[in-house]
This record gives C-alpha cells, structure tokens and sequence, in this order.
C-alpha cells in the first residue's frame, strides 16, 4: 500500500491532460510522484512527465493508489498493466471471471486508454508513427491486442474458461510475438481482424487441427 498524494501532489494529479497524462508541477512535485509509481518522465526531450495508469486512475476515480505501478508504464489509464492489480486499468481479454461494470464510464475509461496508447506510440517510436505498434504493446501482447479489439467496440466473452459463449477472447501463445483470438461467429472473427490489422497488427486465419474451429494468430507490425 502507498501513502495517499498529498494536497499540493494532488493538485498536480487533478490539472493532468486528461487523455496523455501529461503533468505540470515543480520539479520537486514531479519526482515525489515519480517515486510513488504515480508518474514517470519520458526519456526523450524536452523530458515531461506523465501519469502512471495507477496516477490516472486516481485523476479519473478519486481512487487512492492500492498498488505501486512501475515508473516506464503508459502514460495513461492503459494499460494495460499485464498484472491486472487492484486499481489499474486492464483491457477486457473475454472470458474472465470478474467482469468490470459496463457503461459510460467504462466506455470512457477504455477510450482514454487507448488514446494514451497512440501517444506512447508517437512519443516512443522513433519516426513518431501512430499507426505501427510500440515497445510496450510487444512487452504486454495479450492486453495490447485486447484494447484494440475492446476500443474499436468488439464485444468480449463472458466466463471463465475456454467455452464457446460469443465475444472474443485474446490468449498468448508459444509463438514469439504473437496471440491467438478466438470468436464464434465468423463475420466476428474476421472484424476482428480487420481492427488488429488498421490498429498496425498482422492478423492471418487459422483453423484448430483438431476442432476445425477458426482462429486468428496476431503479431505487432514491425514496419
């Protein structure tokens, strides 16, 4: 557990650009929330600092910070943290357990994060490209391929397991740099691919040797 931001570091949370996450504050400021995993500052000039998605959720929420985030993640509520821990944001991957509140907020939430993805795209990428996927997303393929697919409007399956309940779901595989998408419905799967292929991932059809069922193995675009 950390301690709650104080008044002044608060003040600082709540002016934060509400889709990158860029903060402004005193230096003085800026590295205590740096220490406390509520922000990180970019290494690439002119060096500003933006929210951890455990800062961005305390901005969005008013949610005190139940779990320390690492300094290099996005700049955002995205990400999509592969860890999925109390009080950060994580894109729905289909068929989990604990099921977040649909609505608004989620719908707000979800687009958020992937507008601070796009803008860790351009502040990462070394030509600035937004079309083409970055270092984190090949870090953290299954929560990368699954924001795409939640922030495009796909809808993912419900409960645990493998069943065969509509939506998508996003799993690793053994194959370097790659996940699998499995969807039911046809028309679905292939919409799927078409997000993850205008989202910058290469998405190819597969079939299942021993169930003949359809599936999509996605890789991040390297150019």
């Amino acid at each position: 557990m950390t301690r709650p931001p104080t008044a002044a570091q608060r003040r600082v949370i709540d002016a934060a650009d509400p889709v990158t996450g860029r903060l402004r504050g005193t230096e003085f400021q800026l590295a205590a929330l740096v220490k406390r995993g509520l922000a990180f500052r970019h290494p690439r000039p002119p060096h500003d600092h933006f929210l951890t998605p455990t800062g961005h959720r305390i901005r969005e929420e008013g949610q005190r910070p139940v779990t320390q985030t690492a300094p290099e993640a996005v700049p955002t509520s995205t990400a999509a943290t592969a860890s999925g821990a109390a009080g950060v944001f994580t894109a729905r991957v289909g068929g989990e357990e604990e099921i977040p509140a649909a609505g608004p907020a989620r719908t707000r939430e979800v687009h958020s994060a992937w507008q601070g993805l796009l803008e860790l795209r351009r502040m990462t990428n070394r030509d600035g490209a937004t079309d083409r996927p970055c270092g984190w997303e090949r870090t953290h393929l299954v929560q990368a391929a699954a924001l795409a697919l939640e922030a495009a409007g796909h809808h993912p399956a419900n409960g645990g397991g493998s069943g065969s309940g509509g939506g998508y779901r996003v799993r690793a595989t053994p194959q370097p740099e790659a996940v699998a998408v499995r969807e039911p419905d046809g028309d679905a799967l292939r919409a799927c691919a078409a997000t993850l292929e205008k989202a910058g991932w290469q998405a190819g059809e597969h079939t299942e040797p021993r169930t003949g069922a359809r599936y999509l193995l996605a890789s991040p675009r390297r150019a």
